[in-house]
Parts: structure tokens; sequence; C-alpha cells
């Protein structure tokens, strides 16, 4: 069965434009203030939508996400809350793909059998989960798909040509590229490398390419979408959302400001594919 994920990037490859993949924290920085916004993504011009599952260790995420993960524990947010939050957006939105991203300790926690279970019911479409390499695939990977649920493999600038193989053997939905070394929101992609990249990584693959960390703005959503068929968005919601607050909790600006960064850059990213490749 063709997922929504497939369903997705194919309508939009037909369209001949990138997806926008917009991140954001499940529960930051408070429950209900998070559904809003998540609610309002596909509106303001989401095409996937990535949510965070909150850990206290996240070693791949830079300050502004590890401090929207510490926001959500600390309004009390659990993964089975966040599964409730899925179920909540899938009741008003049949359509939109929607990914679970973080890492594998909650989920083991939760225990794999009953969290791929859950998820599914919740109308989860994938995971990435970027401490479970292919090595470890019979942990989550395999019986991930195996439910039908996609797993996203990251790949990154140091995955070369002898390790990519083994990264995509059981990849599915699509390719998060990590444009640059080091931890989310550090900084901005070099364009041509970036494109340089993707045109490997599809040698390798017929799955849609999405690039992400270090994409801010919507000049650099432009010029990433010119190449990649799609552009993920994080740190910058969350810092939108962030510069929001008052004392930590959300104000009537909250929602705007990150669905307002959302329009500008799905506009951007819809004139993409006619953007130079430079910045």
């Amino acid at each position: 069965m063709i997922s929504r994920i497939d369903r997705r990037f194919q309508r939009l490859a037909a369209e001949r434009r990138s997806a926008l993949v917009t991140f954001i924290m499940a529960g930051d920085p408070d429950p209900e203030t998070s559904l809003g916004i998540l609610r309002a993504l596909p509106a303001a011009g989401a095409d996937v939508i990535e949510l965070g599952m909150p850990f206290t260790d996240p070693m791949a995420d830079g300050p502004a996400i590890q401090a929207a993960g510490l926001r959500a524990l600390k309004a009390g947010q659990t993964l089975r809350a966040t599964l409730k939050m899925v179920a909540s957006f899938r009741a008003k939105d049949a359509d939109t793909p929607l990914v679970l991203m973080g890492y594998f300790n909650p989920i083991y926690v939760y225990g794999v059998g009953p969290f791929l279970r859950d998820a599914l019911f919740a109308g989860v479409d994938g995971l990435v989960v970027v401490d479970c390499p292919p090595e470890e695939d019979e942990e989550l990977c395999e019986p991930a798909w195996r439910a039908g649920l996609a797993f996203i493999r990251l790949a990154t600038p140091t995955t070369d040509d002898i390790r990519l193989p083994a990264v995509l053997v059981n990849a599915s939905g699509f390719v998060y590229y990590v444009s640059i070394t080091g931890v989310t929101g550090a900084a901005m992609p070099d364009p041509v490398a970036v494109g340089q990249s993707v045109a490997r990584i599809k040698r390798h693959t017929p799955l849609p390419v999405a690039v992400g960390f270090g994409v801010k703005d919507a000049s650099s959503v432009a010029v990433i979408a010119a190449t990649a068929d799609g552009v993920v968005v994080g740190s910058a919601l969350v810092e939108a959302l962030r510069r929001s607050l008052t004392g930590g909790a959300a104000t009537p600006a909250t929602v705007p400001a990150v669905i307002g960064l959302v329009e500008d850059l799905a506009r951007a990213c819809r004139s993409g594919k006619n953007a130079p490749p430079t910045l």
C-alpha cells in the first residue's frame, strides 16, 4: 500500500517542487499550544511534519531543540501524550504525512511492540530515530517497516559511497540528508556541496532526499529546494516559538510566530526550484 509519505512526494514531484518539512517539539511550550501549532502547520504550507519526541539526552540536537525538549518535559509531555497528540491531529487531517523524530530510549522504555502498535493507531507515518544504526536494524527498523511505518535514515557529509548502501538498505519514506557536521541549528550549509551530495545519494536510492540542519530562513530554503526533494526546518521554528514566550510560557503571539514563519518558508520552498544554487 502506498503511504501518505509516498503520495505526498509523488504529488510534489509531479508539481516539480520540493517539500517543506517542518519540525516542532511535541508539548513545547505546553500541550495545548503545541497541538494548536501542529494543527495549523498544513494550512501554513507544511508538506510533511516531523514531531519531536522529548528526551533528556538529545545528543544530536543543538541548544534550541534541546531547550524545546526540556520545556516540553517540564510541561509534562510523555511519549504516550505525544501519541495522543498525533491522534488528535489525525482526527482533523487525514492527508498530511507525520513523522516522529527522536531517540530510541523512550521507545525502548515504552516497549517496541506496544509503541509501534500505538503509533500506527494514532496515525504516525514514519520514524526518524537518530541513534539506531543499520547494524541494529532488528531492534526497531525492521519491526517498524513490517508494521507499516517508514523508517527514515540519516545520511551525512561523512557517509561515503562505501557506507551509504548499508545506511539505505532498509530505508523507506525518504532519506534525511544532514547537510553539515555537528548538531541541529549550526552553521549554514554550502548549497553547491549539498547539491552534489543529494545527487550522489540519489544514485544509490530511488527515495526522495530531504535536506536539513542549518537551514534557517526563506533564502536558504529556496536555495536548498533547488536541488533537494525536501527541505527540513526545525531550529528556526523552535527559536521563533521561544522568542514569543514570556517567562517560558506561551503568549497570544506564540502560535502566530511559528505559523507566520512557516508561511514565509513555504513561499520560498515553492519558488526554490527556480533558485540559483548559491547563497
